[in-house]
This record gives C-alpha cells, structure tokens and sequence, in this order.
C-alpha cells in the first residue's frame, strides 16, 4: 500500500517515518509537513519524497500517516478520507468532539479504513492483558495513574504548543481510557475532577460494567517519578498491567498491520475513528468540569 506522511515534528521522525520505512506491506511515499524545511529534512533523512502540497500527496497515497496536532489532525484527515486515503491517525483523534465526529463521519462516507494509535493497544503483553481482564469481568475498581515529566524533564515534545494548552488530560489521558474502557466498559460519566500540581488532573469515572475507575494524570512529575500503572481490583484479585520497555516502532508496525487488515476487507480495529471518538467525548466532558473548578 503506497502511504503519506503528514507531520514533520520529533514524533514524526523518531517514530512514524521508521516505521513506514520499515513495513515490508507499505510504500512509504513522501511526506508533507507545514514548515518546507523540515519537511525536506525529515524526507532527506528517511530517504523518501518532500511535498509542498498536501493535496499532492493526498493525490499519490492510498493511506496516510498523520503526526500532527489534534485539531489539525481532525482537519487533514477528513480531507484524506474524503480522498480515498485510509488513516493511521494519533492520539488524540481530535481537539474538540465536533472535530472528532468530523473525521468520524468523513470515515464512513468514504468507506476508508482507520486506525487510531493508542501505544498499549499495540503491544502484545499489554493488549493480551487487556483481552484477558476483559474476558474476566467482575471488577469492582480500577486505578489508572500516568505521570509524565515532559515539562520537567528534557522531553522533545516540552515545547509541544498543543500539550501547553491542552495538558496531560489530552496527552496522556487518551492512553489510561485506551486500557480502562475495553476491560471495564464504557463510561456512563466523569463523576468527578480535580486539579492538581502543575497540569495535573484527577478524575473519577463510572464505567457500564458497574466499576469504578480513579485516573491520574501529569505530564508536569518529577522525572523519577515518572511512570503508568494500572491496577484492577476485583473477585480475582488485585491485577497490573504489565510493564512494556517495547519503543513505539514495533508498535507503530503493528498498528500498521491492522489498517491494511482493515482496508484490507478484515473487520474494522478496536482502535477505529469511532473508539477515538469516544475517548474525545470523555475528554471533553473532563475538560469541562475542570474548567468549572478553576
């Protein structure tokens, strides 16, 4: 399948246009970012085409890429939907639930496959820990913590405009829901949500299988700190999610396995426009009482 990068930034390069680059299934064609110089280093430095039109690029794929900010993301991809174009898209799907229901909508029109890159739902030993606590049931409660120290560390992505205005719930909280909402079912609401140091937040959720889940989020902790744990408390027990020291390139590979499945005529993934939709609309209504408490 001949596939587009859309983005030019530290994501784009350290961990989409390697694994394009690397899937004996994709043809990595080019690459079109909103700054021409990067885009030409980045195309340079992977060995494929610079475009200065993503129109162009649109005109020359099957599929796309898109390493790009939310709401620009939403943006490009309804474009490459109604192009023809599968998607491979980022977390989050999109800045606002109308952006979301856009690219959604777009989807399904065009009839184009998509996949929505939540890292832990394309690493095998924790997507099999999920199908399998899943498979269980019966739990009471669950705690979903995910501190990042990316404006308090070196991180790449500190300068990130979009993780300055929209924080740790739209980074990181797309990931615990990504893990929660397949083991516990979907959420019926956001019960509560509080602020907490730096960009912290704290949110309380109750999902349709009569569980509770406690989310903490950061992308402000201290570098020693810095980790995911989710713990599920139940009839079986006391279960964690099991620790991944996988980069994000092998599962970048397996994300691109299940788009072309996908376009392929396989079932739609899990992690379609359609899931990453409803983790916007989580996100939104979080963002919304927190915004009351401030």
């Amino acid at each position: 399948m001949r596939i587009g990068l859309l983005g030019t930034g530290p994501w784009a390069d350290m961990a989409h246009a390697p694994a394009l680059r690397r899937h004996d299934g994709l043809d990595f064609v080019g690459v079109w970012g909103r700054r021409p110089d990067a885009t030409k280093e980045l195309a340079d430095r992977h060995g494929t085409r610079a475009y200065d039109d993503a129109d162009a690029l649109l005109a020359d794929v099957e599929a796309v890429a898109v390493a790009l900010p939310p709401a620009v993301q939403a943006e490009l991809a309804v474009r490459a939907a109604r192009a023809g174009c599968h998607l491979l898209l980022d977390k989050p799907l999109a800045a606002t639930v109308p952006q979301g229901r856009a690219v959604v909508e777009a989807v399904r029109a065009a009839g184009v496959a998509s996949v929505v890159f939540f890292t832990a739902r394309f690493q095998p030993g924790t997507e099999a820990w999920i199908t399998e606590q899943a498979a269980r049931g019966d739990w009471f409660t669950a705690r979903a913590q995910w501190l990042g120290a990316v404006f308090s560390g070196d991180s790449p992505f500190a300068d990130s405009p979009w993780r300055r205005e929209k924080g740790a719930l739209w980074d990181v909280g797309p990931h615990a829901l990504s893990v929660l909402l397949p083991v516990l079912g979907d959420a019926r609401g956001v019960t509560a949500a509080a602020p907490g140091p730096g960009d912290t937040v704290h949110l309380v959720l109750d999902h349709t299988g009569g569980a509770s889940s406690t989310l903490t989020l950061s992308l402000t902790a201290p570098p020693a700190a810095a980790g995911a744990t989710v713990e599920l408390c139940g009839r079986a027990g006391v279960t964690l999610l099991p620790e991944s020291a996988e980069g994000p390139v092998p599962a970048l590979l397996r994300a691109a396995d299940a788009l072309l499945s996908a376009a392929g005529g396989g079932h739609p993934h899990a992690c379609d426009a359609a899931f990453g939709l409803r983790v916007t609309e989580i996100l939104a209504e979080a963002e919304t009482l927190l915004s009351d408490r401030r």
